[in-house]
């Protein structure tokens, strides 16, 4: 097992803490997983430049491998070497195809790591207003499912039940994303790769990673509610066109059913 641990918010002694959010999570460099997806991310930005020859597309390309790393974390909790396969899975499909929308990846990527509780913390106002902004700029580059699984992701958990990111949704498009033809195939196929695995990536399984800021572990159903929403989110994704901002999602949601495939495979008396 391989503990979810980004890293620890140090308490002031004698006084009520205050509020801890629930989207935050800095990396602690003491984790080995958390080391690898520092050095990943960096080589990917270094390929993205020489392959793409300029750094705002290779930023794309770094952005889409640690983005992947980081939600496959959320999705596998007890894991890591899923989210290590994640990365450079992400890396390859943005160096073909293009870096894709970032903001796309970090809705997403809020909205499940909401639905996963992985922090143990419920949403404070500003985690809400977060969850708001970016689901209006997912929304306004075109990528409305992670705009919905951003704005979406209070409701889905009991202890930060809240309206207030859903009128993100709503944002209207004021950006394209002009991919056309070839660029588009590998998203398409990593994005079908991924849900063609839902009903083993959205099974029952047990969760033993403690949560970053609660004492407890964190809690396999909410995982598993992570799991169907990012499949229903990538669905809606690959059907509705801005796939592109969706690579890293698909390569998470793909490592971790592999994952669970191959585990299946060779331990067919585990249960869940």
């Amino acid at each position: 097992m391989g503990g979810l641990r980004y890293g620890m918010t140090r308490q002031t002694p004698n006084k009520a803490p205050a509020p801890q959010p629930a989207l935050a999570r800095p990396l602690d460099f003491s984790v080995p997983s958390n080391r690898i997806a520092a050095a990943g991310a960096l080589a990917a930005l270094l390929l993205g430049r020489a392959a793409r020859g300029n750094w705002w597309a290779a930023l794309g390309v770094g952005g889409a491998a640690f983005s992947a790393w980081a939600i496959a974390r959320e999705l596998d909790p007890d894991s890591p070497q899923t989210a290590n396969a994640a990365l450079p899975v992400a890396a390859a499909a943005a160096l073909l195809g293009g870096p894709g929308n970032p903001l796309a990846a970090f809705a997403a990527l809020s909205g499940l790591r909401m639905i996963a509780g992985t922090t143990g913390q419920a949403a404070t106002p500003a985690d809400q207003m977060g969850l708001l902004i970016q689901s209006a700029l997912a929304a306004a580059t075109g990528n409305r499912s992670a705009a919905l699984l951003s704005a979406a992701a209070p409701l889905l958990t009991p202890e930060s039940h809240s309206w207030q990111p859903a009128p993100g949704v709503l944002m209207p498009r004021l950006w394209r994303d002009r991919a056309e033809g070839l660029t588009t195939v590998p998203a398409a196929l990593l994005g079908l790769g991924a849900v063609a695995l839902t009903p083993t990536f959205t099974a029952p399984e047990p969760v033993a990673s403690p949560c970053d800021r609660a004492p407890r572990t964190v809690r396999a159903r909410e995982v598993q509610r992570a799991r169907q929403a990012a499949v229903i989110s990538l669905a809606l994704g690959l059907g509705g066109g801005g796939v592109r901002g969706l690579v890293p999602l698909a390569a998470a949601v793909l490592t971790v059913g592999l994952r669970r495939v191959r585990a299946g495979t060779v331990k067919p008396s585990a249960k869940s």
